[in-house]
């Protein structure tokens, strides 16, 4: 194998590793704004307050175990509810 062949199944490989990693990244932000949002319901004011609960629970890195009950807890104490 030449210089080339090397560099090129280095490059794909190295591509190929992270489209994986983004695309496991996007599915899962999909996933946890899905949850948010369906604790939410059809008022557009509690979506809203449930988006800015989700990038709360992210900044304070909670665990995707505790993550739906964290959840739960937000929009139970959710003002108009």
């Amino acid at each position: 194998m030449d210089f080339t062949s090397i560099a090129i199944v280095v490059v794909v490989s190295v591509s190929g590793v992270y489209f994986h990693w983004w695309l496991h990244v996007r599915i899962k932000r999909w996933i946890n704004r899905d949850l948010a949002l369906s604790m939410a319901g059809d008022c557009q004011a509690m979506r809203n307050y449930m988006l800015q609960k989700l990038a709360e629970a992210e900044q304070q890195k909670i665990s995707k175990k505790d993550l739906p009950d964290w959840l739960k807890a937000a929009a139970e104490a959710y003002p108009a509810a």
